[in-house]
């Protein structure tokens, strides 16, 4: 596998699952990856919400570790990554709210690059409006988000994956195997 330059975006009560565990996996096989928030630099961190099943209705939130960026990102470019990793949490509903973050996921999608999109990763996507015809799985209670911006919502068991193109995305973190083996195969073509 050749090193991959992959960007990360990241915010306040990403899942923490869903940020360490690829931030770590992928640096492990030798990539560089760049964890970035808006408003935030090198060396701040973000809080991060662990988000459990525990047989209710939907998940449980408790509060996570501090997770540490290592990049700032008022200073990346996003033609300059091969890939993008988006993590769930709660993060991705406010991001979708910064124009600029907006147009560096559909920087990703418009030069064809591998992207990574876990749970609520999915609101990001829909939000970028890169969905159309794509298959996206995603935390279920953003299928009508996928549905709405015109993606097919993949509704899959929480420890699968689906990869649509350039995409790979999945449920929530209980996926982590097959998504993180997927994406490796989006990086390798």
């Amino acid at each position: 596998m050749s090193n991959k330059k992959i960007l990360m975006i990241t915010g306040d009560f990403t899942e923490d699952y869903e940020t360490m565990v690829p931030f770590q996996t992928l640096l492990s096989v030798g990539h560089q990856v760049d964890a970035v928030c808006p408003d935030k630099k090198a060396g701040d961190s973000v809080a991060t919400a662990i988000h459990d099943f525990e047989g209710d209705q939907t998940y449980t939130e408790k509060p996570g570790h501090r997770f540490t960026l290592n990049a700032t990102f008022s200073e990346i470019k996003a033609e300059d990554y091969d890939a993008l990793v988006i993590p769930g949490g709660r993060a991705p509903e406010y991001l979708r709210l910064n124009k600029d973050v907006i147009a560096m996921v559909q920087h990703f999608f418009k030069a064809d690059k591998p992207v990574a999109a876990i749970c609520h990763g999915a609101q990001l996507l829909a939000a970028a409006g890169v969905l159309e015809g794509k298959q996206c799985s995603a935390y279920p209670a953003c299928q009508p988000e996928v549905e709405l911006a015109k993606g097919v919502y993949a509704d899959i068991p929480v420890d699968q994956a689906v990869t649509d193109g350039n995409l790979v995305t999945a449920p929530a973190w209980p996926a982590h195997p097959a998504w993180l083996a997927q994406f490796y195969v989006l990086l390798n073509r």
